[in-house]
């Protein structure tokens, strides 16, 4: 398949996605309504579960207030009426009513349906209130007559009509001002909330279309802080990541091209060169470009892992000049001819150090393969407690480095321009690497003169990062 093929299949599948289109943004006058329905429901039920518990507890208590309350005017309407006789009754009782704000009446016993304990109260001579408390039953001595005294609610009186009766009025007007407090209340709750989700989402969205430089506004409520503040976090951390990825993805295009070309050169010479010693120089020349073109990717897949993950440091407590010294030894087989040295005299003796055992040896390890491309004759590593941060000096006595170009070394794919021949070419990537592993460790890596006449390379960091020390 040819490279236009490809790129035509590529445009294909992208050309066939769609973007879904974006939903509209979060309504205030929704919101504000869910709110205020639970909010309000909630009150409601609440309230009515409340009174129904109070009513039920204090209903005894209420009836035997009624009986008592009327029970002097009832025992005068019953003596007035034996004053009487039984036939006159019935006129009597509507003088008597007329002369009262409730009703007076007479009925037979058996027409009235009670319970069976308030029918044994009524004939065992007490005053009986029916279930709604606004009644009362009273047996005229040991005759079947009844004495009915009320409705005491004026609104039950049928012989004065209202529109509406005056304790739903009370409930009504009750009801409505709860309810606008609460619609007041909710509509200055919801409102923040609202302003924040929306500057989320309009935040949220600007990212989802490529623009990760945008932020989201300080929250009004303090409910949204820690939201805010992650998200803009995480943009943050995206726009950097993707940047950072841009830049490796740039770099490496760029770098591969080199190697690549001189092995098609290498393989077309090959083709038409019959010389062996010939034919023997381009395959070495071939190997070595794979030899650069796998570091090349050893190293720029380091320095992603720590870029993208920048992993939480395993620190573990170690005798640090044993550890040094292994770590030299390890690469003492690329020194060649040059004279690789350690001095850790400077350090007290079983001086510990905590640091990660899986990312520390990149920083060494590069510091030293950078030492070994450009020094002469001698590297010289040493190690030293400065206050309360250890220090790691590898020197060289190679071409150094100028003072103003000390920082940059320590930038992705940043070489200086003497370093751009074969053998001592790198990719500018060890040093960076260099430099998050000490961010990890919460220390700096930093370049100066070397006393042997080329240039120093220090790692500095705490000795003692955990919170639990000893």
């Amino acid at each position: 398949m040819t490279g236009n093929s490809r790129s035509s299949s590529l445009l294909n599948i992208f050309g066939r996605y769609k973007h879904t289109p974006w939903r509209g943004g979060y309504s205030l006058s929704r919101l504000f309504l869910s709110f205020y329905l639970l909010v309000m429901g909630s009150f409601v039920v609440v309230a009515f579960v409340a009174d129904f518990v109070i009513s039920s507890a204090l209903k005894g208590i209420t009836d035997d207030y009624t009986s008592r309350f009327m029970r002097g005017t009832i025992v005068l309407i019953e003596d007035a009426l034996f004053q009487k006789p039984r036939s006159e009754w019935s006129t009597l009782i509507k003088e008597l009513d007329s002369q009262f704000s409730y009703r007076l009446n007479i009925v037979n016993r058996w027409s009235l349906k009670l319970k069976p304990k308030q029918a044994e109260k009524l004939d065992a001579g007490e005053l009986v209130v029916d279930s709604d408390g606004d009644i009362i039953y009273h047996r005229l001595k040991q005759t079947p007559q009844i004495l009915v005294v009320g409705p005491f609610t004026p609104d039950a009186n049928s012989d004065r009509p209202r529109a509406m009766p005056f304790d739903l009025r009370i409930r009504l007007l009750t009801w409505s001002l709860i309810g606008l407090f609460v619609a007041v209340a909710v509509w200055f709750w919801v409102r923040p909330f609202w302003r924040d989700l929306e500057a989320l989402r309009k935040t949220a969205r600007a990212l989802g279309e490529g623009h990760f430089e945008r932020r989201a506004p300080e929250a009004k409520s303090s409910a949204f802080d820690l939201l805010t503040e992650t998200m803009n976090g995480m943009a943050e951390r995206i726009q950097r990541l993707i940047a950072s990825q841009k830049e490796l993805s740039s770099a490496i295009s760029h770098e591969l091209r080199t190697p690549i070309s001189r092995m098609r050169f290498a393989l077309e010479m090959l083709a038409e060169t019959p010389e062996k010693e010939e034919r023997e120089r381009l395959w070495q020349m071939m190997e070595e470009d794979l030899d650069e073109l796998d570091e090349l990717i050893e190293s720029s897949l380091a320095y992603s892992r720590f870029e993208r993950e920048q992993p939480e440091p395993h620190l573990k407590s170690i005798e640090f000049a044993t550890w040094l010294t292994e770590e030299v030894d390890s690469l003492r087989i690329l020194s060649r001819n040059l004279e690789l040295s350690i001095d850790t005299s400077a350090l007290p003796a079983g001086q510990c150090v905590e640091l990660d055992l899986k990312s520390m040896p990149y920083a060494i390890t590069n510091l030293l393969r950078n030492a070994l491309k450009y020094a002469k004759k001698r590297i010289v590593v040493s190690a030293e407690v400065v206050g309360r941060n250890i220090r790691v000096h590898v020197d060289d006595d190679g071409i150094g480095i100028p003072p103003d170009e000390r920082q940059r070394v320590f930038t992705a794919f940043i070489r200086l321009d003497r370093s751009r021949d074969r053998t001592t070419g790198g990719y500018g990537l060890g040093l960076a690497i260099v430099r998050l592993v000490m961010e990890q460790h919460g220390g700096t890596a930093f370049a100066d003169d070397s006393p042997i006449g080329g240039a120093r390379f220090t790692l500095s960091w705490p000795l003692l990062q955990s919170v639990t020390q000893s």
